[in-house]
């Protein structure tokens, strides 16, 4: 683990990230972050990373159920259609793609 690191709250509850770990992290004015609180205080996480992990995630569920993204994209779009269909009276065939 990286050293600690003391900061200074603001007013209104700010805390600046010290530079160094802004730019570890590709952190840049902006960006969101995700804040999880923990037993031991709180977890800044970028939130491009919480959502990198959640496509792998369900990339490797995918693939568990020998499913690919081209399979289930078309699985939502036939999906789609047949709601379109029960909820406006749309034939499939009469709807854009």
């Amino acid at each position: 683990m990286s050293e600690r690191k003391l900061v200074r709250i603001q007013e209104k509850g700010q805390v600046t990230l010290p530079a160094d770990i802004r730019r570890k992290l590709g952190l840049k004015k902006g960006d969101l972050v995700a804040i999880i609180e923990t037993d031991e205080g709180a977890l800044i996480t970028p939130q491009e990373v919480i959502a990198t992990k959640a496509l792998d995630r369900i990339g490797q569920i995918l693939k568990e159920k020998g499913l690919t993204l081209e399979e289930l994209i078309e699985s939502g779009r036939e999906e789609r259609g047949h709601l379109i269909e029960e909820r406006y009276g749309i034939p499939a065939d009469e709807q854009d793609d």
